[in-house]
């Protein structure tokens, strides 16, 4: 599947997705409870307090072999996956009015399931596509062939999307920003390590083998392959280090369309441009410059049967998973086995489902509200969403690194935060999206694709929607967007072991009541600090102000630094600094408030465990799990959050008042002192 890209926004995690289970229950949010079970009693809190809160959870819920890492919010995604396909299964029951969400629905998932289908066709599907782009005789006919397939495919040489500009973000601009990387991140293809190294040599042999599937001979498959390889790798060191992409103003650069020629580079622009279909503007933002000539200096350099394979692996890989068993399958095996751990493909009723909610995401989520959402849930968030910001405020206006002038700011970005809950008071419209039964599961990816890309193209010169959502509402995460000031908590997550609605408040708090710190804090983290209540990359800071904000951040850096997350290899602590900020600051505010409650006041005990403890635990419920090496590696290398361990391990040696709840002393491996520890919101 083609992924739409939005200006950065930081999630909680990485998406997963859930829905309660009313079907068989219908108080089943209400009657599930926080566990002590999932405790490892035989742990010492202060030496590994991961293990001590989630050890019994991880023994309960061995990883299981479709899994590259198995926690909490995998548990869910399971869960929301069977309520999903129940749904989709009920809509097969009857008859549905051509054109409607539910046909719609229902077919896409049927040929998701046609296995006969998809295999008697092979790859007959991405044919046409092929042999378009095997027809290309010119540099003219590549530069028009890369503004297309980026409406279906994967971005080849660099993206073209729309979405707020920076510095005027009530408007809507086109962006241009560095791409092309089957491998997604550049270090895949410049590391020396063995790891690198095998990865390399692993995904040339995927190349070839779905050259080979796609209907070229070995000798020419091979050469293909080798071309594509050269050509992204040649991509890959000109990108920006991912540490860098997380800079606002070195990823800005607005010009006049008619300067892209003297400011970036000659290309021809405007059959590009009409390639594309971008159309009626005349100021663009070019995110990273230099890696957008690399790439226009290889469109116009390479030989052009190289950039024709590059181009067909770009189709090639998109489609793969939506093709026969051969694609399939090889494609598990790279990025699958290989990049991740996993041992065996999921059942083909989970990728079909993960299709449709992927393609069709608020039409399953209009399901999904009607049937398993409570009102209730909606109205305790919104509570807990203003108690949270009352209390941020006071630790703003409590800081003493911070001058008032300063502080003034803070508290006018965080009285102007827009919160969303639940899901959007406005669906999006299905109507011109066509999914045709008797056509290809491909076919109707690419409509879906396209349906997509037209929808973000339309965005073009106009007033950013402020109530648009860049989640759907099933889905188990929450968001901050720093260009609309907001703040949003899927219906999804408003459930166990984020959110229950009849548990005591030390559980909430400790859960949602973080998840809501957490995304507060992103308006404030190294990349939120920089954009005012208004959305617009601007500085609201003083020097002074600024500089102490930086030393105070750098303190999680070199603490996450120092993180060895297997022998030899260490955490990214400048990469993962606004997750890791997120988590500090969401502890600390959420704490702040729950010790106004009356039950932190009173201190009374449940199963042993103080208010306060409770509190603590079930922030680590949150990020209980087992995970393979291989994926440890691979999210190092690419996730800006840390590691669930670290998230936990790595965060709460910097928060005072988990030191004081588990007795936490200077012989615990896991104490820092007082002065050492970090210091911000």
């Amino acid at each position: 599947m083609r992924t739409i890209h939005y200006l950065p926004f930081a999630v909680l995690a990485f998406a997963s997705f859930s829905c309660k289970d009313k079907t068989n229950n219908q108080n089943s949010m209400e009657e599930v409870k926080f566990s002590i079970s999932n405790l490892d009693t035989t742990a010492v809190p202060g030496n590994d307090f991961y293990q001590y809160a989630t050890g019994g959870w991880a023994k309960a819920n061995p990883i299981k072999d479709e899994y590259s890492r198995y926690g909490s919010f995998d548990q869910l995604a399971e869960k929301n996956q069977e309520q999903v396909k129940g749904l989709i299964e009920e809509l097969g029951k009857a008859q549905h009015k051509q054109g409607s969400s539910e046909q719609k629905i229902g077919d896409l998932f049927a040929l998701g399931m046609d296995s006969v289908k998809l295999n008697k066709e092979g790859a007959s599907p991405i044919q046409p596509q092929l042999d378009k782009i095997n027809g290309a005789s010119t540099v003219l006919d590549i530069v028009k062939l890369t503004g297309e397939i980026r409406k279906y495919a994967s971005n080849p040489f660099f993206a073209v999307y729309v979405g707020p500009d920076d510095k005027n973000s009530s408007m809507n601009i086109v962006h241009l920003y560095q791409d092309g990387l089957g491998l997604g991140e550049r270090d895949y293809y410049v590391a020396t390590d063995s790891t690198s190294v095998a990865i390399r040599k692993g995904y040339l042999q995927l190349i070839k083998t779905q050259f080979e599937n796609s209907g070229y001979s070995v000798d020419n498959a091979q050469k293909a392959a080798d071309a594509v390889m050269r050509i992204e790798t040649e991509l890959a060191k000109a990108h920006f280090k991912k540490e860098d992409t997380r800079k606002p103003e070195l990823n800005y650069h607005k010009m006049k369309v008619e300067d892209l020629n003297k400011k970036v580079t000659d290309f021809e622009w405007n059959e590009f441009f009409g390639a594309v279909g971008a159309k009626g503007f005349d100021e663009l933002n070019v995110s990273q410059i230099e890696p957008i000539v690399a790439a226009i200096k290889l469109i116009h350099s390479s030989h052009i049967e190289d950039t024709k394979a590059y181009l067909s692996w770009c189709v090639i890989n998109t489609a793969a998973t939506e093709l026969s068993d051969n694609f399939v399958n090889a494609n598990f095996d790279f990025y699958g086995k290989q990049l991740s751990g996993k041992k065996v493909l999921q059942p083909r009723w989970k990728r079909a489902v993960n299709t449709v909610d992927g393609s069709l995401s608020e039409a399953v989520g209009q399901m999904y509200v009607a049937k398993y959402f409570p009102a209730e849930a909606k109205t305790r968030m919104l509570k807990l969403v203003s108690n949270l910001q009352e209390t941020l405020g006071e630790r703003i206006n409590n800081l003493t690194w911070m001058s008032d002038v300063t502080k003034e700011k803070a508290q006018e970005k965080l009285r102007a935060f827009h919160v969303k809950i639940g899901y959007p008071d406005k669906w999006k419209d299905y109507s011109s999206l066509e999914i045709k039964r008797d056509d290809s599961y491909w076919a109707n990816i690419v409509r879906v694709n396209e349906f997509n890309y037209i929808e973000m193209l339309n965005k073009i010169n106009k007033p950013v929607d402020t109530e648009e959502w860049h989640m759907p509402p099933q889905m188990v995460n929450a968001y901050y967007n720093p260009t609309t000031n907001e703040i949003c908590f899927p219906a999804g997550i408003l459930q166990p072991p984020f959110f229950y609605l009849n548990e005591d408040d030390a559980v909430n708090y400790g859960a949602i009541g973080v998840v809501i710190g957490h995304e507060m804090s992103h308006g404030f983290d190294d990349q939120g600090c920089q954009y005012d209540k208004n959305g617009n990359l601007a500085n609201w800071w003083t020097p002074e102000d600024s500089k102490k904000f930086t030393e105070r951040a750098q303190v999680l850096v070199n603490h996450f630094n120092k993180i060895e997350v297997l022998p030899g290899v260490f955490a990214n602590g400048e990469f993962t600094l606004g997750e890791n900020i997120g988590d500090f600051g969401g502890l600390q505010i959420s704490y702040n408030a729950f010790t106004k409650t009356e039950e932190a006041k009173n201190s009374t005990p449940i199963d042993g465990f103080t208010p306060a403890q409770r509190f603590f635990l079930s922030y680590a419920s949150l990020w209980a799990g087992n995970i393979r090496d291989a994926e440890i590696l691979r999210l190092t290398k690419i996730d800006p959050h840390s590691l669930g361990k670290w998230r936990v391990n790595g965060t709460l040696p910097h928060i005072n008042a988990w030191y004081d709840a588990f007795n936490i002393t200077e012989g615990d491996s896991l104490y820092i002192p007082k002065e050492k520890r970090a210091d911000i919101w």
